[in-house]
């Protein structure tokens, strides 16, 4: 199936029943901050978080509280098939601190807390669940319905419960993303031209074209 008709698919998702599968698994936030910071793995290796974050919800962090950040400030490239020599990527990654959690996220009295909750991208704000369509984000995760589309990751917040209007919003929220991963993955796809990276420089492929770190356009030389 296309990325194209997966698109439709999204936009006809009914939000009754992915409401429906979000309200019989239920959830309800912690506030633990697991799913804001760095992953552990067995070995004591740690690996940074790292969210998808699209480039206008970028701008939009930018310009909450004073509106004085640059790009390198709330987003970096997604790591994934980069190295030491630099290279291209695909779509940005929230930023990281030193430690490697979310830069907004901070602990108060013991509890997780998103400095910027209000303005919080999409991935963020449907966490731990998902939609299941090619071309989607996090297609792995259980099933919570009968079909498989809607997918619930590990958090201890799952099996709580939850009001119908709290799972109402979720779902909507979770149709959004769904349409927003589509769209950006079709623009990506019909915008991308390679690009000859010098070494050790980093080039970002997103849905409006090919991107500095710092997030200025890569001028192309025929």
């Amino acid at each position: 199936m296309s990325l194209t008709d997966e698109l439709d698919r999204a936009r006809e998702l009914d939000t009754d029943v992915l409401a429906d599968a979000i309200e019989s698994i239920g959830f309800e936030c912690t506030r633990c901050g697991a799913c804001c910071t760095r992953e552990e793995a067995p070995e004591g290796d740690t690996e940074p978080h790292t969210a998808t974050v699209f480039p206008d919800e970028i701008r939009t962090l930018q310009e909450t509280d004073n509106g004085d950040r640059e790009w390198r400030d709330v987003a970096r490239p997604m790591p994934y098939g980069l190295d030491d020599d630099g290279g291209e990527t695909f779509e940005w990654a929230l930023q990281a601190d030193a430690c490697g959690d979310c830069v907004f996220y901070e602990e108060q009295d013991g509890l997780g807390a998103c400095t910027v909750h209000a303005d919080r991208p999409l991935i963020c704000e449907t966490y731990p669940f998902s939609v299941a369509l090619d071309g989607t984000a996090e297609p792995a995760g259980d099933p919570v319905d009968s079909e498989g589309i809607v997918r619930a990751h590990e958090c201890e917040g799952l099996g709580r419960d939850i009001s119908r209007e709290e799972a109402e919003t979720l779902a909507e929220s979770l149709k959004e993303r769904a349409i927003r991963e589509l769209e950006e993955a079709i623009s990506l796809r019909e915008s991308y031209e390679p690009v000859a990276a010098d070494d050790g420089e980093v080039v970002v492929h997103d849905s409006e074209g090919a991107k500095r770190p710092d997030g200025t356009p890569v001028e192309r030389t025929e």
